[in-house]
């Protein structure tokens, strides 16, 4: 049985007098949970005091540990290996100008399924008992584990000590925050969402709100704050009653997304209700009608009829395969998913690599063309729902699978028509992504997340090649431009279309443009635990 984890408050320490840490060096931007927006300012929250600092773990005091290289991905020369046993430690020496309260953000890698735990101690005293570090999903997936304590003025030993049998995880770096004002933007956005809304009044079952809580629950796995868990429960149960049934009939793509939170739920807390709610979208895709090679509609309302919008494939196909690896249905999940992806990838990628909004095969509809049946235009949201789903899919099929060759050349293309359009001004990308030359065209937040997100990650997976990662980081800069904090001192992120169908150039660029739609929510928060996982 699965259970819900606490993390532990920390209390107050004082240092010690001030000199120089070893082997302490700027973190890139890109590298902490703490970066600066466009939107600070110098008395405002979110201005840091001095720029991250990070620590390489093969530099500190180690006890019982080894510094090893032998799992890519890593910063600096190396990464520590716990030896498998408690006891084991990693000991940080780390210097502040002045006291305060301090992110400290620790990378690391744990390719088991279970936790590996370490209790965190500053200057010999244990702030923060059974640290959790979960399963990173392989030794080569880096992720950050962030814990606030106060730091005296001068130089604090950090001690990460092992509490289980097998030890403690792949240990890669601490990086300290900046001072006060530092902003971690993915907590802060929460913070914000969940004091405007409650779960009641967020909204109905719909993949916006599905998609903003799934960057939730990301949160959530870093920081293990509960309420953001139990948040995300509360809006479930809404729907889902305590024998499993959930009032939906599933008959759009759409509607589909937000079954993401139920396989997250049924792992959190191992509650047979969320898998009895889960199988209601997987049985329904038995029945769900197909173009003739087999591409689900985008609806089955008769103005959707035989219609594959590239919106679909993240409606669907993440759910689906994290569904057959949480219930042991991962053979039929993957060949679905990636025949989904082959079909629509087919249909929709054209010779510049990016992917055109919608094809109809029965060339009814009338923005289809004639002679292909494909929208007109580019959309650059559809196009990074498609990003973020085929990066998704690679992750969760095994690596043996006939058609991994086929997402990944399709991948390949997408990332370098997604940098061939980068505004290079801003680094984000534009609302008719192709038509950036045009002045009524603007660049919109959500798909700029969703591109940084699925350039980023497949750099890190090996999907594409390395050089990817400057473009995945010029976006990042792009969107944190456009996060800042509101007077009544909750964030607000800017530029979001709304929620779109079909159609021509002007129809897009005439699209309302909103200020935190959850469209862009959730897009930044998996974007920014990616990017902040670095």
């Amino acid at each position: 049985m699965k259970r819900w984890t606490t993390a532990l408050l920390a209390t107050a320490l004082a240092g010690t007098a001030l000199t120089a840490p070893a082997r302490a060096e700027p973190a890139p931007a890109r590298t902490g949970a703490v970066a600066r927006s466009a939107g600070d300012t110098a008395a405002g929250p979110g201005r840091t005091e001095r720029a991250p600092v990070r620590y390489e773990a093969e530099d500190a005091a180690i006890s019982r540990g080894v510094v090893q290289s032998d799992h890519p991905g890593f910063t600096g020369r190396g990464f520590v290996d716990y030896e498998n046993a408690p006891g084991g430690h990693v000991e940080f020496t780390v210097g502040r100008e002045t006291a305060g309260t301090v992110p400290l953000v620790l990378r690391y890698a744990n390719g088991t399924g279970s936790d590996r735990p370490l209790d965190l101690a500053v200057n010999g005293r244990t702030v923060t008992a059974g640290m959790p570090f979960g399963p990173t999903g392989s030794w080569t997936d880096w992720r950050t584990a962030t814990v606030s304590v106060p730091l005296g003025r001068g130089t604090s030993t950090v001690r990460l000590t092992a509490r289980g049998t097998g030890g403690g995880p792949n240990l890669d770096s601490l990086t300290t925050g900046g001072g006060p004002g530092a902003t971690d933007w993915s907590v802060a956005l929460v913070e914000s969402t969940t004091a405007r809304y409650t779960p009641t009044s967020i909204g109905g079952w719909s993949y916006p709100v599905g998609l903003y809580l799934y960057g939730q629950y990301l949160v959530y796995q870093r920081t293990r704050e509960p309420r953001y868990l139990a948040y995300i429960k509360s809006y479930a149960d809404r729907f889902v009653d305590p024998s499993g049934n959930i009032a939906q009939s599933f008959d759009t793509l759409d509607s589909m997304q937000a079954g993401r939170l139920l396989t997250v739920l049924h792992r959190e807390t191992g509650q047979a209700r969320y898998q009895k709610a889960a199988k209601k979208i997987r049985d329904r895709l038995a029945t769900y009608p197909r173009t003739t090679e087999g591409g689900f509609w985008h609806a089955t309302a008769a103005a959707r009829h035989h219609q594959l919008w590239a919106d679909g494939v993240y409606m669907v196909n993440p759910f689906l395969v994290e569904y057959g690896k949480e219930f042991g249905d991962l053979a039929y999940a993957a060949d679905e998913a990636t025949r989904q992806l082959a079909v629509y990838g087919t249909r929709l990628q054209t010779g510049n690599g990016l992917l055109r909004h919608a094809f109809d095969e029965a060339r009814a509809q009338a923005w289809a063309d004639p002679a292909t049946g494909l929208a007109p235009e580019y959309w650059c949201r559809a196009v990074g729902w498609y990003s973020m789903a085929v990066v998704d899919v690679l992750d969760a099929v095994p690596a043996n699978h006939p058609r991994r060759d086929v997402l990944l050349t399709v991948l390949r293309r997408l990332a370098a028509g997604i940098e061939r359009y980068q505004d290079p001004a801003t680094g984000r990308w534009f609302q008719v992504v192709d038509q950036g030359a045009r002045s009524d065209n603007w660049t919109e937040t959500s798909c700029s997340s969703m591109f940084t997100f699925a350039l980023s990650r497949a750099v890190r997976q090996g999907y594409v090649d390395a050089r990817y990662d400057a473009v995945a980081r010029r976006g990042y800069q792009g969107v944190l431009a456009k996060i800042s904090f509101g007077p009544d001192g909750r964030t607000n992120l800017s530029d979001i279309s709304v929620g779109t169908n079909v159609g021509g150039y002007r129809y897009y660029v005439q699209r309302e443009r909103r200020t935190d739609d959850f469209h862009g929510l959730g897009a930044f928060l998996i974007m920014n635990e990616q990017l902040t996982a670095r």
